[in-house]
């Protein structure tokens, strides 16, 4: 009978769940975060922090960080980007993670940057603010974001370029506001901003002060749709792109690519110009891309068979009449200039009668297709 007691008494040990130690229970309560003692005191019974949510913070000693960081209401928090575009926000929210890279605020109705409201901020690496009611950033509102890079600013009321705006900026893109002016020194330490974006805004040569980009590196800059008549002089030597389309400008003069020698694309659809000076294009030696349609020119502009790079001119919808053999391509003897064949030539809409058109005009050009011949309409 002893024995039968004893092998009883074995398989219900045998059968036991283990027994729960201060370790378990240690790590249980961490994880429901309802305890602010040490583990030393694990054992002890607390009544106040008995509940699953605690009306005080817990002390996590093993994380030091913010585990659930704070999301601005109705915004979404994500691998430290916030979105929060589409929200009919009046003002730029707070709570915002310190950690953010990226902060969309784009589509709301907020109308002024104060000075603390991106405070905090110092891992900000693109804003986007498009299609607000700007008219007021703060001076000081852009100090605490030196390594903000993107800024799109489009689509609001601001009517000047915001001032100390972060050294480090690459990309800044203030396109459809109320600009008239870039003032002095509006850019001032900012040696790689890649991109400017200006246009549609009311902006004409008198409002470009002569010392706006002094000292900056800028590589590419839009300025269409505005109240240009004439190509700026003033804009940042270093220029890979410039685009002037949709414009006013009547004459392109000797001395207006002068600063630009390292220019390959140029933008100059869509103006009045009636004009190419002999030797203008000349400044631009590198220059691949030409755009000079819809304008009023009577004749090929000169000086393109001696850019050796140039692979795309787009000359339709002009009042061209007619196309001498030597117009785009070098000399017969000095074909071995031309570095790059045409791509692309367009002539359609232009009263030019193409039947008389010598095929020889077209000798540096890539294939038959890159030449664009058409109709003349009225």
């Amino acid at each position: 009978m002893k024995e039968l007691f004893f092998l009883l008494l074995l398989l219900a040990l045998g059968a036991a769940k283990p027994f729960s130690g201060p370790a378990s229970l240690a790590l249980k309560n961490m994880m429901l975060q309802d305890t602010d003692e040490d583990d030393d005191d694990e054992d002890e019974d607390d009544e106040d922090d008995n509940s699953l949510f605690p009306t005080r913070q817990p002390i996590m000693p093993f994380f030091p960080f913010d585990l659930f960081p704070s999301c601005p209401f109705g915004c979404q928090c994500y691998s430290r980007v916030v979105h929060c575009s589409d929200l009919g926000l009046t003002s730029v929210p707070s709570n915002i993670p310190f950690d953010t890279r990226m902060m969309d605020l784009q589509n709301n109705r907020i109308k002024e940057i104060k000075e603390n409201d991106f405070r905090g901020l110092t891992s900000l690496y693109g804003l986007i603010l498009n299609n607000n009611k700007l008219t007021k950033i703060h001076p000081k509102a852009f100090l605490p974001v030196p390594k903000l890079r993107r800024l799109y600013l489009s689509h609001n009321l601001l009517t000047e370029i915001p001032a100390n705006l972060p050294k480090a900026l690459a990309e800044l893109r203030i396109h459809d506001n109320k600009v008239k002016k870039i003032q002095k020194e509006a850019f001032k330490g900012m040696t790689a901003l890649h991109v400017l974006e200006m246009s549609a805004n009311p902006l004409d040569n008198d409002g470009i002060d002569p010392a706006a980009f002094e000292g900056v590196t800028v590589f590419h800059i839009r300025i269409a749709d505005a109240k240009l008549t004439s190509v700026p002089k003033g804009l940042p030597s270093s220029l890979l792109e410039l685009h002037l389309d949709d414009n006013k400008i009547s004459t392109v003069e000797l001395e207006d690519f002068k600063r630009y020698k390292d220019l390959q694309r140029l933008g100059l659809g869509n103006n009045k110009i009636k004009d190419v000076e002999n030797g203008s294009l000349a400044n631009i030696p590198r220059v691949r891309e030409i755009h000079l349609e819809r304008n009023k020119l009577r004749k090929v502009p000169p000086g393109l068979p001696d850019l050796k790079y140039l692979q795309i001119i787009f000359l339709h919808h002009n009042n061209i009449t007619k196309v001498g053999v030597n117009d785009f391509c070098p000399l017969a003897g000095a074909a071995r200039k031309k570095k790059s064949l045409y791509s692309a030539i367009s002539l359609f809409n232009n009263p030019v009668k193409y039947w008389e058109l010598q095929p020889a005009a077209f000798r540096c050009v890539l294939s038959p297709l890159s030449l664009q011949l058409g109709n003349f309409r009225k």
